[in-house]
């Protein structure tokens, strides 16, 4: 029998670098990434990708992508559907900050503790939603942090 290749959930983040809340999108999915569930996902480059990359729009169109936004723009899940298919779920940090009670998350350059729970809190959501999409039940515990 073959050997085909695992299925991955793509997680493609916002590119905003003037806006606290694109932080908090690079910073929860590089969790994700490298801590919740390494296993389980991959990145795919939002410049890249809005620049013709066709290995990027390729996965995209065909594994399921999470986009990953910082305001209700969504550039990510706007040009994810545009280049390839509609993401397979859409995260606005914006959204998820106004359900927390909106405080201040500090700048773009420096989170504050708000805004670094923030990115927690993301990540996490991020990390349900991959393992929804790759059907585990219950998804995994998170990985020990490397100290």
């Amino acid at each position: 029998m073959p050997s085909l290749p695992r299925k991955k959930v793509g997680l493609i983040s916002c590119s905003g670098e003037e806006i606290p809340e694109g932080t908090v999108t690079r910073r929860a999915v590089r969790r994700v990434l490298e801590t919740l569930r390494p296993e389980d996902t991959v990145t795919l480059c939002l410049p890249l990708f809005l620049a013709g990359g066709e290995g990027e729009r390729a996965f995209a169109r065909y594994y399921p992508t999470i986009a990953v936004d910082g305001c209700s723009k969504r550039c990510a899940a706007l040009a994810t559907e545009k280049y390839s298919a509609p993401p397979a779920v859409s995260v606005v940090v914006s959204e998820i900050a106004a359900g927390t009670g909106g405080k201040d998350i500090g700048t773009a350059r420096r989170l504050n503790e708000p805004g670094l729970a923030l990115a927690e809190a993301v990540a996490r959501r991020i990390a349900e939603e991959t393992d929804r999409l790759l059907k585990k039940p219950g998804g995994k515990p998170a990985l020990k942090e490397r100290a």
